[in-house]
């Protein structure tokens, strides 16, 4: 085949597919190279958004299945789910006349050059312009005997496999960390979540913190905060993990262990010093507002440029370099504001704009809007599906009325934070979203009693 391409996209994530399929409609011809035909579609479609939320639903909704049997239930079907959706993916790119879908590991020649590796097959590629997209991996801290345990897990090795874990620890009490905390507990594992910090996602403001750990205990998880895990031992029956609290070594008992203690833009083999492309010291690639790397004609979408770990983020990214290489050329990252984002406990956290504590640490005029889900009394929606866990907290300009941000702990929160993110965009007033029309019933429709409340903070 000719060697040659208009477009190179390394990694089949949500912002390189994206870029692909739209040049490729266009009738370029582009190369979309993935080191693994069970990657197809990218991270969130096999490993991450669309498996862990499917966990999240089967986990919600209890059978009078034995725990165990509900799980493995649970992961084949998210296993059949992310099987199509993986065939989808691929097939979006196959049917389009001038896009080749190549699966191997790709590493830099030079700027312009890339070599393909599939066993002992190998191409070598060029192209005019080359998008690097390939996402992040979990980071595994240097604590002895964790890497090599092989009762140690990460999220990606966690959500395939069939047997419940009786008992599950996890490392890290970030946001990954209590997703799968409120998934396993759930299912009926024992969970305990170890972390460094004295309470969980500690970017969240420390009242909504405690309401989402409230839930959590409630569904049979168990917190260890301010301690430090100095050893990771295998058992003939599990693992034993010890760990510092206080100057006071203590131990635990798991059957497996989650490590929960961040990701890492994936770089590593890339080849990114022979094409020049510089990294941060983070290890992310380094780019600018409009995601050129220090090739002009390389490009990095997704985690893999260390920006939000988002998919939507990914996404965006795509729009970017579309409009550099399509269109006029003014989008940036800078016209990215009010980004949202959800933490998918049970309920859902979700969360955009400023905390109470960051608009306080600027030295903002600030009125604080709240209330428990379980009182308020126009959300008859909560009541009907039996879910009035959580709480939501609205951060007001005292003097302009604007919103600044918002916290929803509450069922529908990741549909509802949208509306609120839009609203902020748009310079809605919280008084206009207090007294909008909202369909009954809905959870939107709380929005009229807790932006009525009397403010704290006044």
């Amino acid at each position: 085949m000719d060697t040659h391409f208009d477009l190179l996209v390394i990694g089949f994530g949500k912002g390189g597919k994206t870029l692909a399929a739209t040049l490729g409609r266009l009738g370029r011809r582009v190369a979309m190279i993935e080191q693994s035909d069970q990657m197809y579609g990218g991270t969130c479609i096999n490993i991450g958004c669309v498996p862990t939320k499917s966990l999240v639903y089967h986990a919600e909704h209890r059978t009078a299945a034995a725990p165990g049997e509900q799980h493995r239930t649970a992961v084949e079907a998210t296993r059949e789910l992310t099987t199509k959706l993986r065939g989808a993916n691929f097939s979006m790119l196959d049917t389009i006349d001038t896009v080749t879908v190549i699966t191997g590991r790709a590493e830099f020649l030079d700027p312009t050059s890339v070599r393909v590796t599939a066993g002992d097959d190998v191409l070598t590629l060029t192209a005019d312009t080359i998008v690097i997209n390939t996402g992040a991996v979990p980071t595994v801290p240097d604590i002895p005997g964790l890497r090599d345990s092989a009762h140690a897990l990460v999220s990606t090795d966690l959500i395939t496999i069939e047997h419940l874990p009786k008992r599950l620890a996890i490392l890290g009490g970030g946001y990954v960390g209590v997703e799968f905390a409120s998934i396993y507990a759930q299912f009926g594992s024992a969970v305990t979540v170890l972390d460094s910090a004295s309470r969980v996602m500690p970017r969240e403001d420390a009242d909504i913190a405690e309401t989402a750990t409230e839930i959590l205990r409630g569904a049979g998880a168990e917190f260890l905060f301010d301690v430090r895990v100095t050893r990771v031992r295998d058992l003939d029956n599990g693992v034993e993990i010890t760990y510092d609290a206080g100057g006071t070594a203590h131990t635990l008992a798991a059957d497996k262990v989650l490590v929960a203690t961040g990701r890492a833009p994936a770089t590593e083999g890339l080849g990114l010093d022979k094409a020049g492309v510089r990294t941060t010291p983070t290890g992310a690639v380094a780019v600018d507002d409009q995601l050129r790397t220090s090739r002009p004609h390389i490009f990095a979408v997704g985690d893999v440029n260390g920006g939000p770990q988002f998919t939507y983020i990914s996404l965006d990214d795509s729009r970017i370099v579309a409009d550099q290489l399509i269109g006029d050329g003014r989008r940036s990252t800078a016209d990215r504001t009010v980004v949202p984002y959800t933490v998918f406990m049970s309920p859902a956290l979700s969360r955009v704009g400023l905390t109470e504590d960051q608009a306080r640490e600027r030295g903002l005029p600030v009125k604080i809007l709240e209330k428990a889900i379980a009182d308020i009394a126009a959300m008859p929606r909560a009541k009907i599906v039996e879910e009035t866990r959580g709480r939501m907290k609205f951060v007001v300009h005292r003097e302009t009325d604007r919103v600044l941000g918002a916290a929803l702990l509450s069922v529908d929160s990741q549909e509802l934070i949208n509306t609120v993110a839009l609203a902020m965009r748009h310079d809605v007033t919280a008084r206009e979203l207090r007294d909008a029309i909202y369909t009954h019933p809905s959870s939107t429709e709380a929005f009229n009693e807790v932006l009525g409340t009397p403010p704290r903070g006044q």
